[in-house]
This record gives structure tokens, C-alpha cells and sequence, in this order.
């Protein structure tokens, strides 16, 4: 890594100092600094309200050293690219060590435990929320892949088995270089950086769905492999999608295709289906002029009546009010 770059992350802050001078080998994290004070949310669940600055959708900040972090969860995405030296997870159960040039994606729904790392261990970690990902995810266009499937699971789904992904990107000098521009415009924020940081995301990530060879995917069973289908199916072929058509491309009856996903995700096939076909009819409805009769069946309803009864029962407004609103 750059040495300008590693120097500045190297620094020891004022949370590692207060640690340091405890001189208390049992010290623990100072929880105002990452849970909710008011209780709200999960007693384990960091809270991004408490450690992203104030209306940023992406953050950064140094891995804090010296001491170990319990077992908790957090309500946005994370990763964490380690720069020099090593840390030690425990990932949903798994152990994990994190060596130079290593990448760790987190979703909402991961557990972990971090062991004490050394002054010389040097990581980065990047908190996120979801909208972050609006115009990332278009960017990586629509080849199923086990990073945008990780991505739409962030955006769309409930806790899974496996919530995470590594990726060991010592040897990718473009990848890399890609990371350091990152924490370069994270560490020197000026104008568009928002723009900025979206766009070397983005390239972050379709860089890494070019090199999948680096992807580390966890164990996964053949109930979360076949989620992660379903939803990637849904995704790319929502205007015709049905479990009967995903199932006989699974070679597997209906009957164990519905009961998996929604034994993985909290909801039927349907309701999946639906949520998506809906979105994608909210963006027609706020960027084009295509008439209401056009998006329904541009989405998958034939009948239009239906597609405005639907409509009116999970927005609680017609398609055409709800037009008028998005558009002020």
C-alpha cells in the first residue's frame, strides 16, 4: 500500500489511546461510541447512526486496535480491506484471518467477533447503507455473480446461513489501486465526492465480479444456494418468473422450491416476485411517460385492473397519484 496512505491510517486515535492507557488487559470497547443510547434495535447491533457521520451513505474509518471486540451484528453493510499486518474474525461461526490484500463483505444480517489487533495491523473499515447502492448495483450489469447476488441479498432479503464473502486481492494491482483511490478520496473528502465514491465502488465491484477466481464464498447449502437462484432469477426475468418455470430449470418440485425460500428469506415466491415487479413499476412511474397500462404489463401484470388493485393495497394510492407525488 501506498506509504503516505498507510501512514495516515496508522495513527493512533484518541478511542486507541484511552485504550492503551487503561493498561488493563481486559478492557472492553466503550459501547457509546457504536450502540444506539437509547436502547433501540438490537443490544449486539452497532448502530450506523453512531458511526457514520451525519447524512453520508458511506463512511470510513481506521479498524480500531487493542482490543477485542464481542460477538455483534450491525444494521448496514461492511467491509473491511486489510492493509498491512493481520486481524482475526469469527464470522457466523467461522474463523477467519484477514491478511494484507484481503477484502471481508458484510451484510445486515452477519455475526462477528473480532479479536485485538496489533499496532502493526493496519485495516480499514467501510460502513454502508443500502441507498448507497442505487446506482452501484446498475453498473454491474446482469450476470448472476456471487458478489451481486451479496449486493440484491443486502437490498432485498432477510438473514441467510452465509452473510458474507472474502476476497484475497494481494496480487490484482488494478483492484488494489482501486481500494487506495477509495481511501484516498474517503481520507481527503472534496466536491462530488459522493459521485466520486459511488463510481470507484462500483468499479470496485465489477472489477472483483471480473476476477471471481478471488471470490471465497462460504460453505453454503443447497437451500441457500437455491435462494440466492431464486433471487437472481427474479431479478433478471421478472416480467415472466414463475416457481413452476424456476423449478423445472432446478429439476426440483414446486412443492420444496417454495418451502426453501421461504424458510430463507421470510417470504413466498410470490410475494418476492411481486415486491420486485412493483419496484420496477415505481421507477417507471417517476421516470417516464409511458402510460399506466404500458408499465403494467411492461412488468409482468397483462391485467391492468389487477396491476391498479395491487398497487393501491401495498402503496395505499393509485399508480397515477402516485406518479404525481415522485414528481412533486
Amino acid at each position: 500500500m501506498n506509504q503516505e496512505l498507510l501512514d495516515k491510517l496508522s495513527v493512533i486515535t484518541d478511542e486507541e489511546k484511552s485504550i492503551l492507557a487503561s493498561g488493563d488487559g481486559n478492557v472492553a470497547i466503550d459501547r457509546a461510541l457504536y450502540y444506539s443510547p437509547d436502547g433501540s434495535g438490537s443490544s449486539d447491533e452497532v448502530d450506523s447512526a453512531r458511526v457514520l457521520r451525519n447524512g453520508r451513505l458511506i463512511d470510513m474509518r481506521p479498524h480500531v486496535r487493542f482490543v477485542h471486540f464481542p460477538k455483534h451484528t450491525h444494521n448496514y453493510v461492511e467491509f473491511i480491506y486489510m492493509c498491512s499486518g493481520s486481524t482475526r474474525h469469527i464470522v457466523d461461526g467461522q474463523e477467519i484471518v484477514l491478511t494484507e490484500g484481503n477484502l471481508l463483505f458484510l451484510n445486515q444480517h452477519a455475526t462477528q467477533e473480532i479479536y485485538p489487533a496489533g499496532e502493526k495491523d493496519i485495516a480499514v473499515n467501510f460502513m454502508i447503507l443500502p441507498e448507497f447502492f442505487d446506482r452501484v448495483l446498475p453498473m454491474m450489469g446482469a450476470k448472476p455473480s456471487a458478489l451481486r447476488d451479496f449486493i440484491i441479498s443486502c437490498l432485498i432479503r432477510k438473514d441467510m446461513a452465509s452473510n458474507f464473502l472474502y476476497f484475497n486481492i494481494a496480487d490484482i494491482l488494478p483492484i488494489q489501486n482501486l481500494m487506495e483511490n477509495l481511501i484516498w478520496n474517503m481520507l481527503n473528502a472534496g466536491k462530488n465526492s459522493r459521485t466520486i465514491n459511488q463510481a470507484t465502488v462500483g468499479l470496485l465491484f465489477l472489477s472483483l465480479t471480473n476476477h471471481s477466481e478471488l471470490i471465497h464464498v462460504p460453505a453454503n447449502s443447497y437451500e441457500q444456494e437455491i435462494t440466492l437462484k431464486a433471487l437472481s432469477y427474479i431479478d433478471d426475468s421478472y416480467r415472466t418468473a414463475s416457481l413452476k418455470s424456476f423449478a423445472q430449470a432446478e429439476r426440483a418440485d414446486e412443492y420444496t422450491i417454495s418451502r426453501i425460500i421461504k424458510k430463507e428469506t421470510g417470504h413466498t415466491f410470490k410475494e418476492l416476485l411481486q415486491k420486485t415487479r412493483l419496484e420496477r413499476a415505481c421507477t417507471l412511474l417517476a421516470r417516464s411517460n409511458a402510460s399506466i397500462a404500458d408499465i403494467a404489463i411492461s412488468v409482468g401484470y397483462d391485467n391492468t385492473s389487477f396491476f391498479h388493485r395491487l398497487f393501491r393495497r401495498v402503496y395505499d394510492c393509485s399508480p397515477r397519484d402516485y406518479r404525481l407525488r415522485s414528481r412533486g
